[in-house]
């Protein structure tokens, strides 16, 4: 093994990582893409039943030999030499933990027989955070390479199977083939998130995940405000799987509601999106990671858990809240429409930006030493009514978007890129992944080689050591002849604006601060803005000092708002604090927001409901209402809830725990 590895040239040939990935082949729809990316049930086995075993040696060769156990739920490794371990030190990898697996070969003459696969893991440390592991075996039970090769592909193949909740054949004839083709998704980022940190934390942790699970991926870094939403106005949609952005929760209002201005707003908004958490609130990457079963995180912790929920696939629908202002300008929310103190510290705890997170704990203890109360009415249709008569939904007027792709050409080198954005390709990254180079399948153009200070290829901590070289991505099998050839996809360009004649409406414009929409689901359950409200709708008036109307759970990646929120549940929560609370009861209540046991305290000035849709109606004359954090104009609102009118990409529930 202290021989020479040699890279083989890989071509145009699919590398051994797409194992990596079973989200299913590219539909047409985005509906059809949303029902794929959902991973079949896993098979009913026990958590314990073990589905293959065998004997591997180490990289680097030290001696060790290993028994390998896979189970449902993890992978059991035990010491055989030179000294067998009775209870083994880091023995069990959950599942839970694992991104991804490849199959590896030597560059050494005299290793050429054997083959080898790499795990890729994320555990937890003594204190709570991820540190990456990767963990390499040596398949040597046979003469040829062929053989081996074959075994090491059959463990890879079975160990994604069960990331990705794809059933194991009865027969126990496990193949590459059983794996789909790779998912193409777009990563928006926006550099400046959180405390600016969020491009570097992009190349350190998001991007080497993705790509040892096998994702296809191009990259946007966005370069101004509202530039996510043109984006997404002139995609077309039909070549990717799914839009996931790498920042706070304003970058996904922007994704939604750019697609709430295609004529094609209807199908558009059903495309997956996801969130990686880079932000200063991360309120929706708080509920992903609750419902993905992990424990309250921050900070990088929050963006690791959220990164390896993304790479196991899976997505859900996500409730959408259509509202709109009092000009009769309307926005889609997914997360929550606030009045009052919260709504006051998110906007002035703005010039505090640099503190991250910290910011919001900053902003609310300079809100409550100037605590205001706030007049207003609002009025909700609860959960129980059933509307009298219910209109048929319909569309609104749509406008075009305001960019257009070019056709796509045939193969040929690569463009420059318009000064619309820049993509991965355009940049460097020095990142420390486990091979020579990154190259995202399906992609248009190569990405960048990227290494360790200029090294060669890495291999994780405690199984590497001096003087062994790496190893060298395994040479592809041939694709099956079911497998389907990857698409010519049209590159993102800058094109002419258009507009509808028949519309009468002009384009929106995407430079202005909370720029919103008149288009969108029909609000059945809604009258005009301005009118009274039907029978069984319940009115509450008098001195506020916050009102929230929330969809998931999470107002904060640390504050649990509502419990028991689901994405998909097809209500608007509705929390309020009346006039009257002391300041030191408001800080206890947000101090138990921490642990969602807020509503448990008998405050008697807070309030909850659950709607489908409400009314709020400011009688002061000035204040601040925020829509998913970002401010909109000030006065009477309204909004309806649409359950399941978009997709979001959770990952599996509950992710599995550590087995005894």
């Amino acid at each position: 093994m202290n021989g020479h590895l040699e890279t083989e040239e890989q071509g145009d040939q699919r590398p051994d990582q797409e194992l990596t990935w079973s989200w299913g082949h590219r539909p047409r729809s985005a509906p059809d893409r949303a029902k794929a990316m959902a991973p079949p049930p896993p098979p009913p086995l026990a958590a314990s039943t073990p589905l293959l075993h065998g004997e591997f040696g180490s990289f680097p060769a030290r001696g060790s030999r290993f028994a390998l156990t896979l189970t449902p739920q993890a992978l059991h490794v035990q010491r055989l030499r030179p000294k067998p371990e009775a209870r083994p030190r880091g023995g069990l990898v959950p599942l839970a933990e694992v991104s991804g697996c490849c199959t590896l070969r030597s560059r050494s003459p005299s290793d050429a027989a054997a083959a080898y696969f790499c795990i890729y893991t994320y555990p937890q440390g003594r204190r709570g955070g991820r540190r990456r592991a990767a963990r390499t075996f040596r398949v040597d039970g046979a003469a040829t390479y062929e053989e081996n090769r074959a075994e090491a592909q059959r463990w890879a193949t079975a160990l994604m199977c069960l990331l990705r909740g794809l059933p194991l054949p009865g027969d126990g004839e496990i193949t590459p083939e059983l794996l789909p083709k790779p998912p193409r998704l777009l990563l928006l980022v926006n550099p400046l998130g959180g405390r600016g940190l969020a491009w570097q934390w992009c190349k350190t942790h998001v991007l080497p995940m993705i790509s040892e699970a096998g994702l296809s991926f191009n990259l946007i870094q966005t370069e101004r405000q509202n530039h996510a939403r043109e984006l997404v106005q002139g995609l077309r949609l039909s070549e990717w799987d799914g839009i996931v952005t790498v920042s706070g929760d304003g970058l996904l209002f922007e994704v939604l509601n750019g697609f709430l201005d295609r004529p094609d707003w209807e199908e558009a908004v059903k495309t997956p999106v996801g969130i990686l958490p880079c932000g200063s609130g991360n309120a929706l990457a708080g509920a992903v990671n609750q419902h993905g079963g992990f424990e309250p995180a921050l900070g990088v912790d929050l963006l690791l858990n959220c990164s390896l929920l993304l790479c196991r696939g899976g997505s859900r629908p996500l409730d959408l809240m259509s509202v709109t202002l009092a000009s009769g300008s309307r926005c889609l929310s997914f997360l929550s429409v606030a009045w009052g103190f919260v709504s006051d510290v998110d906007i002035q705890s703005e010039r505090f930006r640099a503190l991250g997170s910290a910011r919001f704990t900053l902003g609310t203890v300079l809100g409550l030493a100037t605590l205001h109360t706030y007049r207003g009415r609002l009025s909700y249709l609860p959960a129980t009514v059933e509307p009298t008569s219910p209109t048929p939904a319909r569309g609104l007027p749509r406008a075009k978007s305001e960019l257009t792709l070019a056709p796509a050409p045939a193969p040929a080198p690569p463009v420059a890129h318009s000064p619309l954005h820049r993509s991965v390709s355009d940049l460097p990254l020095p990142l420390p992944l486990p091979q020579p180079a990154l190259t995202s399948p399906g992609s248009p153009e190569p990405l960048p080689i990227l290494s360790l200070n200029g090294g060669g290829p890495e291999l994780a901590g405690d199984w590497g050591g001096a003087g062994d070289a790496p190893l060298s991505p395994d040479p592809p099998l041939p694709s099956p002849p079911s497998s389907p050839k990857a698409a010519l996809l049209s590159p993102i360009t800058e094109g002419v604006p258009e507009t509808l004649a028949s519309s009468g409406l002009p384009p929106p414009t995407p430079g202005s601060p909370g720029a919103v929409s008149t288009r969108g689901p029909h609000d059945h359950l809604l009258p005009p803005l301005g009118t009274p409200l039907p029978p069984g709708w319940v009115t509450l008036e008098g001195d506020f000092v916050l009102m929230l109307a929330i969809s998931p759970s999470h107002l904060g990646a640390d504050l649990v708002a509502a419990p028991h929120a689901r994405f998909d549940d097809g209500l608007v929560h509705l929390c309020w604090v009346r006039g009257g609370i002391s300041r030191a009861a408001l800080l206890r209540l947000f101090l138990a927001m921490e642990r969602g046991s807020h509503f448990s305290l008998g405050c008697p000035q807070l309030g909850y409901a659950a709607a489908r849709a409400f009314r709020l109606e400011p009688l002061t004359p000035r204040g601040v209402l925020t829509v998913d954090g970002e401010q909109v104009e000030y006065g009477p609102l309204q909004a309806q809830m649409h359950p399941g009118l978009g997709t979001l990409l959770t990952g599996p529930p509950g992710c599995p725990r550590r087995e005894p």
